[in-house]
């Protein structure tokens, strides 16, 4: 183990001050992770990703934000969060890691199409900040969705060799402490 997830079901619907609710737990598994040398992991709904952008921002904690924020695809790479999410990745301590998983959860489009601008915004921002996942066993996504096309996926957002190492390998080493082979 290496982290605590924050989880929030990504089909929670908005809720006025549910963001607050959540400030005390994330404050207390901060201080524990700082505490072991552990990580924060946040997957919630695009929206509560946003509002708690502030949140994030001061975190003294490595934390990775998962499925690309859980910002749909249909509204691109303008909507203020996804926005906010690429300014903490470039600014700041460089705490902030986001996981290129779930894309089947954010976006409706054939071949998940509209969710290659977004990866390649992030690619762009912080190729040095991302890590790659599949998302396994994909849940309720399993007749849509199967491994070895998400991994397809990242070789189309990231065609170059060094970066997709950098997102598959290197990063996750640093985040997660494993050794060098």
């Amino acid at each position: 183990m290496r982290g605590v997830r924050i989880n929030v079901p990504p089909v929670k619907r908005y809720e006025a001050g549910f963001a607050a609710t959540l400030l005390a737990r994330i404050e207390r598994l901060r201080g524990r992770c700082a505490e072991i040398g552990w990580q924060l992991d946040f997957l919630t709904p695009g929206w509560l990703t946003a509002e708690l952008m502030p949140t994030l921002a001061k975190l003294n904690v490595d934390f990775t934000v998962a499925h690309f924020g859980m910002f749909f695809a249909r509204d691109g790479v303008k909507q203020p969060g996804f926005r906010h999410l690429l300014e903490l990745l470039r600014r700041g301590e460089r705490r902030c890691w986001v996981k290129l998983t779930g894309v089947y959860r954010m976006s409706v489009a054939k071949g998940f199409a509209d969710a290659a601008p977004m990866a390649h915004a992030l690619i762009e921002a912080a190729p040095d900040r991302l890590i790659w996942g599949s998302d396994y066993p994909h849940l309720s996504f399993a007749e849509k969705i199967g491994s070895i096309e998400l991994w397809n996926l990242l070789g189309k957002w990231a065609p170059d060799g060094a970066t997709r190492r950098q997102i598959l390998a290197d990063n996750p080493q640093r985040l997660f402490g494993f050794r060098a082979p």
